[in-house]
């Protein structure tokens, strides 16, 4: 017997990495907008930078927010903007990855 899966459930059985990959393809502003908003908290002096506050300000900061900025995505983001700025690694908390 066969069925057919629908979008929901095939996006569902995606890995977290896979979804992240596919919204930062769709958004790039999105990493952009992370990158001078880390910019700009150690600019300030700040040491450590906590990305789930930032998510928190660019999903205020936008107009319209950003449908898909999944939560789940926020230790992705931070291991992408410490490969592009290793000198941040101190300023983020990376703990080992359990699932993909």
């Amino acid at each position: 017997m066969s069925f057919a899966c629908s979008g929901a459930t095939r996006a569902r059985s995606r890995t977290i990495t896979d979804q992240f990959h596919a919204f930062h393809a769709q958004h790039p502003h999105v990493y952009r907008a992370l990158e001078r908003m880390t910019a700009r908290q150690l600019a300030t002096g700040a040491t450590r930078v906590g990305l789930k506050n930032l998510f928190e300000d660019l999903r205020r900061e936008l107009p319209y927010g950003v449908a898909g900025l999944n939560n789940n995505f926020t230790a992705l983001y931070a291991r992408q903007l410490v490969a592009a700025h290793p000198k941040w690694a101190s300023a983020f908390e990376l703990r080992r990855r359990r699932a993909d």
